[in-house]
């Protein structure tokens, strides 16, 4: 029997705000356990919630850019449940009333678009983090989370495959650091999703039972989770079992999902609206504001590439995965070099050493001006493409613009004709055996040339006249 998997996301995404959502404590990360706190968001008897107007603006804003409608009027609720890390024994959250729904996202999977469904976003407070020490018989808990402002964005059960997953995972990780609401770092908790997976026989319209993937905290990782968990499904299905709807916890080390606990329904959370929380209401000119006030997309600059600098679709995609590569790019080509060239340079070299530098394009070592100025040498002819990737290296280790480098190790490519020629003579004449077989047809041998010619001029003469000459030469 053949399986399709159905594959809805629930992501939270921390929003960039400097206090809570109901009151003035820091959201900063990192600080000692349970001093951002105060009795409001500790839950103390007698305090009030009061409303962060930036976090209204920032969920609108992720609202406008993923085209969800904008709730006139919108409602907080409490959503009951006990935890330790929950000092108030209920989430203010909200439920019937979001603030958005109904909106979408274009991914794009294997050369072509599919559209993914937003069913709705809504605003809601974190709560603490519980932390565990290996052989005690007591967990210690720190408040400092608790009430640090969230949006969670909940997708239509779109996804196909665990490809799709990732792929809007990351399209909507890059919507938000565009919108400059959420930093979007994943190890510090500011980024999370839930995966709830079911598998279903291909052709059938009815859902399969459900489970739901908690709290994966990377791109890889869900992909990975998701695709372990249908072969999971399937395999209990063929095996005549039935898939028992519960949450599920991924097990990095042993690369698989584990038994958290059973399902929760809407209902096993008691949802009434907050008491102590007026309704929120949104009027057009506020969100017209909003509007107007949002920066250039993904989807719109990938395209504005494509046309404005004639990029590959492939090559636009990569360079607006985030805003910060596509502003390094954007700056490199105002400084005068050519789109593709710094293109190239950026999709290979630079993503290269950032990654075994494990830095971002952020705290880059290569600054835009030097980057600029590398390309600019090659496409003058002042260094070859060789000789620029040995500077290169030499700019990301030691932060030196590349005029200093190649002046320094005296790099400037030979392009004097009568200097070529005379390398070029030098080693037809101490190959004559190869220069026969080059002129009796054998013409791989031009490579042997070319190479030899380079060796001997230690990478520095012109490749483009060395070809150009020697061909000459060899026919003379």
């Amino acid at each position: 029997m053949e399986f399709e998997p159905v594959i809805g996301l629930e992501v939270h995404a921390q929003l960039k705000t400097r206090s809570k959502i109901f009151c003035g404590c820091s959201t900063e990360f990192g600080a000692p356990p349970n001093t951002h706190t105060c009795p409001v968001c500790l839950g103390m008897p007698g305090v009030l919630p009061v409303l962060n107007k930036t976090v209204v603006d920032f969920a609108i804003r992720m609202g406008l850019a993923t085209h969800c409608r904008i709730a006139a009027e919108s409602r907080f609720a409490r959503k009951n449940y006990f935890y330790p890390d929950l000092p108030k024994g209920y989430q203010i959250s909200q439920y019937e009333k979001p603030i958005a729904e109904n909106g979408y996202i274009d991914i794009d999977i294997n050369g072509s678009q599919k559209r993914i469904g937003i069913t709705r976003i809504h605003m809601e407070e974190d709560a603490g983090k519980l932390l565990h020490d290996f052989g005690e018989s007591f967990s210690r808990v720190d408040l400092n989370r608790t009430g640090v402002p969230l949006i969670e964005i909940v997708s239509e059960p779109d996804m196909r495959s665990s490809e799709e997953a990732g792929a809007y995972l990351r399209k909507i990780h890059a919507v938000l650091r565009y919108l400059d609401i959420c930093d979007g770092n994943m190890e510090e908790g500011s980024f999370r999703c839930d995966a709830n997976v079911s598998i279903r026989p291909k052709g059938r319209n009815e859902f399969g039972t459900r489970t739901e993937i908690k709290n994966v905290n990377s791109f890889r990782f869900v992909e990975k989770a998701i695709h372990y968990e249908i072969n999971r499904q399937k395999d209990m299905l063929l095996d005549g079992g039935k898939v028992i709807q519960e949450t599920r916890l991924w097990d990095t080390a042993a690369g698989r999902t584990i038994s958290m606990r059973s399902k929760e329904e809407a209902h096993d959370y008691r949802y009434f609206p907050d008491p102590d929380l007026l309704p929120l209401v949104i009027d057009d000119d506020w969100i017209q504001r909003i509007r107007s006030d949002l920066p250039e997309l993904p989807d719109t600059r990938k395209h504005r590439f494509i046309k404005q600098y004639g990029l590959p679709a492939y090559d636009a995609d990569i360079l607006t995965s985030t805003r910060e590569i596509a502003d390094y790019f954007e700056a490199c080509v105002r400084l005068g070099a050519p789109a593709k060239p710094v293109c190239n340079w950026i999709m290979g070299p630079l993503i290269a050493v950032l990654n075994t530098m494990e830095k971002t394009i952020s705290n880059c070592p290569v600054s835009v001006s030097h980057l600029t100025e590398l390309v600019l040498l090659v496409e003058n002819g002042t260094i070859s493409g060789k000789i620029a990737k040995t500077v290169f290296e030499e700019m990301a280790e030691s932060c030196q613009s590349p005029k200093e480098i190649v002046h320094e190790k005296g790099l400037v490519q030979v392009s004097d004709v009568l200097t070529i020629e005379s390398l070029i003579q030098d080693v037809i004449s101490r190959n004559p055996k190869e220069v026969t077989d080059y002129r009796s047809g054998k013409e791989k041998v031009f490579g042997f040339f070319v190479g030899q010619v380079m060796k001997a001029s230690r990478g520095k003469a012109n490749p483009q006249m060395v070809n150009e000459i020697l061909k000459r030469m060899l026919a003379e």
